[in-house]
């Protein structure tokens, strides 16, 4: 028994030893079949098994910081110049201008001469007693006296005295007192129907005057007021026909010749905020001469009241503007005035409030074209006959 199982053990160590070898030689062999294959065995080629690429973790690139200093240093200078400002135009117009200066100084005369012949009995009949009257007017301001004195049968003196201000297209004038004096003959020995003379001045020495000069630049609109002196002197003589239709009715036609002067002192511009194109003005005479065709009719309604009306027309010749300027851009400028030719009317409505005194409202006046235009001075008078 003994026996047996030593046998027995033997031949259990023996397969077991047997066994293991197997083992380790069946494990090695799929290895080397696994190596044979592939270095190029004729079998089918086995599937690789899918490998796993993950996807690729996006990187964070953080934005660059700012500097905190600049890379380059600014420019204490701008790099371009500025735009210059713009160079304006309008000399032309500003030479223009000085046109409408000699427009408003031939106006001037014209308006001195229509508030001169108000002292010279221009509403009045042109035959009647000794008187004399106070009055004030307006749209042109004027105060002043005048009247009429027989001198002889023949010779009557008419004069007046006045101060006045008036203004128009651009000019003003103040401080300006007139005086106009005239003699008439009137031939009251040849009846009803006869002729009749004057002659006479009107006589303006001093006067405060401003100028207004406008004209356009591209840059826009210019107004320039400047003052000075000036004068007015006009003579005049006038001859005409009186007739005595009825004890109360008087009508009468002239012919009038007038030459009229205006001395204005030189002055310059007067400084404004923008003037681009300024202007010297020099002292100079201005000139013109008048023909005055005319007539009036006076008449009495009933014992307490009068109406006078005249009219006549206008026309001026041989006129010369003393302006002579000095404009920036355009040099010596000196403008031209053409003859002008207008209408001048006049009347007065007289209330007899007792025996020898008259109230007395009147209105003289312009129609006719610039630079003379539509012009109206009305006032009223207080009259006095002796």
């Amino acid at each position: 028994m003994e026996v047996f199982n030593v046998r027995r053990f033997i031949l259990a160590s023996v397969l077991t030893a047997a066994a293991a070898v197997a083992f380790v030689a069946v494990d090695a062999r799929p290895a080397a079949a696994a190596t044979n294959c592939a270095s190029g065995c004729g079998g089918s080629t086995p599937i690789p098994a899918p490998s796993y690429s993950p996807s690729p973790t996006p990187t964070y690139s953080p934005s660059p910081s700012p500097s905190p200093y600049p890379s380059s240093s600014p420019s204490p200078y701008p790099s371009s110049s500025p735009s210059p400002t713009p160079t304006p135009t309008g000399a032309d117009s500003s030479g223009n201008s000085i046109g409408g200066l000699a427009n408003q100084r031939f106006n001037q005369m014209i308006t001195n001469r229509v508030l001169g012949t108000v002292l010279l009995g221009v509403n009045e009949q042109v035959n009647c007693s000794n008187c004399i009257s106070a009055f004030g007017s307006a749209g042109s301001f004027s105060a002043g006296i005048h009247g009429r004195k027989e001198l002889t049968n023949n010779l009557s003196l008419l004069a007046g005295i006045a101060y006045t201000q008036y203004s128009e297209g651009g000019y003003n004038i103040t401080s300006a007192p007139i005086g106009a004096f005239a003699l008439r003959y009137d031939f009251t020995d040849w009846g009803s129907s006869r002729p009749f003379f004057d002659i006479g001045t009107i006589l303006t020495p001093w006067e405060k005057a401003r100028y207004t000069r406008s004209y356009n630049t591209s840059l826009g609109p210019v107004s320039v007021t400047s003052s000075t002196n000036a004068s007015n002197y006009a003579v005049y003589g006038r001859a005409g026909w009186i007739s005595r239709v009825s004890p109360r009715d008087e009508v009468a036609a002239s012919i009038e010749v007038w030459q009229l002067w205006q001395r204005v002192s030189g002055y310059t511009d007067s400084a404004v905020a923008f003037n681009p194109f300024d202007a010297s003005i020099a002292t100079g005479t201005d000139r013109t001469n008048l023909v005055k065709i005319g007539g009036q009719w006076t008449h009495l309604y009933g014992s307490n009241i009068e109406a006078n009306i005249n009219g006549g027309w206008v026309q001026s010749f041989a006129s010369h503007s003393g302006i002579v300027a000095t404009v920036t851009g355009d040099g010596t400028v000196v403008p031209t005035m053409g003859n002008q030719g207008w209408f001048e009317y006049g009347g007065r409505l007289g209330f007899r409030v007792q025996k020898g005194w008259i109230v007395d409202l009147f209105a003289n006046g312009t129609l006719g074209p610039q630079p003379v235009g539509n012009t109206i001075h009305g006032g009223v008078g207080l009259r006095i006959n002796y």
